[in-house]
């Protein structure tokens, strides 16, 4: 899909589906700027959806959006203070609902997605897929497994760090194809990408929109998701191949401090949904080779509620 096209069926959709500024605030109206706390450093990928989203929000939110960046400890940094936050409506938290998930998982945190905060929408996704050198030989999973099942351990494959969510869901694969493989982690998306280009590596659990702009360089075979991606709409996902590999990626989550009231996660979760129905949000997303994935607050919980139970098991087999 290109990108004119993709752009058109977005704004069709906006106007069906927006709300306007009077129905999303009946019983909230924000006063003071919005702060949004991403709990990495600026210029990643959590962070460009929070920069395409407060650039859009003027047509949801009668004040400002503002990012601000607090990196650290994988993220747990910024958690900490947004959890601190007074529930006021004037901080909320956009993160990495997998990376975040993952590190509860593996650390002993003082805050995680489900005790310390009230989930009020999903905005994005960034999916991982499996990607290998154009000029590899594997052209389909198949092909990949059933060399790594002649040749156990002798394959190398990688991702963005181990606890990642690239990570588990490429151990996942692995268990599920019965393979085994040597894990190499680096050190973030285009270093990764880099890896599998230049062949240091047989095969890659990447961000699918690793894959834009480098369609020449990459053959990408399958996609960890229930559905395909919008804009990469020819990449299978797993489970259209055969293979049942556990859901695990990392929904961009919105969150707000524990005891925020009932009426502002409610006009939050509205004005988020008419921001990312926006056609200019959407073209934001594009340029990064993301698309907008938004469920609302019951929806978007319940996600990272089947991701933490289907990622558990690949995590504790990992620390055995």
């Amino acid at each position: 899909m290109d990108r004119r096209t993709f752009v058109k069926l977005t704004a069709a959709g906006t106007a069906l589906t927006a709300l306007s500024p009077s129905m999303a605030f009946a019983q909230w109206e924000p006063r003071r700027p919005i702060n949004l706390i991403v709990p990495y450093g600026a210029g990643g990928g959590t962070d460009s959806f929070a920069r395409a989203l407060a650039a859009s929000a003027e047509s949801a939110l009668p004040v400002p959006m503002v990012v601000v960046n607090r990196p650290g400890s994988s993220g747990i940094t910024g958690a900490t203070e947004a959890a601190g936050a007074r529930p006021d409506g004037t901080t909320f938290m956009m993160t990495s609902g997998g990376s975040f998930l993952l590190t509860y998982l593996l650390r002993d945190t003082d805050v995680n997605p489900f005790d310390s905060f009230q989930t009020v929408a999903q905005i994005g996704d960034l999916t991982t897929s499996l990607m290998v050198p154009m000029n590899s030989p594997y052209q389909t999973i198949d092909d990949l497994v059933a060399d790594a099942l002649a040749r156990p351990g002798e394959l190398r494959w990688n991702h963005t760090g181990r606890g990642s969510f690239h990570h588990i869901a490429g151990q996942g694969f692995a268990n599920e194809a019965g393979i085994e493989a040597v894990d190499v982690p680096f050190d973030g998306g285009g270093a990764t990408r880099a890896a599998v280009i230049g062949g240091q590596v047989d095969f890659g659990m990447i961000g699918i929109q690793q894959a834009a702009g480098f369609e020449s360089e990459l053959r990408v075979l399958a996609l960890v998701s229930n559905m395909r991606d919008p804009i990469a709409v020819d990449v299978p996902t797993f489970a259209e191949q055969g293979y049942d590999v556990p859901l695990i990626s990392s929904p961009i989550t919105v969150f707000a401090p524990n005891g925020t009231d009932a009426e502002i996660i409610t006009g939050m979760e509205a004005a988020l949904q008419q921001i990312t129905s926006q056609p200019e949000f959407a073209a934001a997303m594009l340029e990064l080779g993301n698309t907008p994935g938004y469920l609302n607050a019951a929806d978007a919980r319940a996600r990272l509620e089947a991701m933490r139970d289907a990622a558990a098991p690949i995590v504790a087999a990992l620390e055995e």
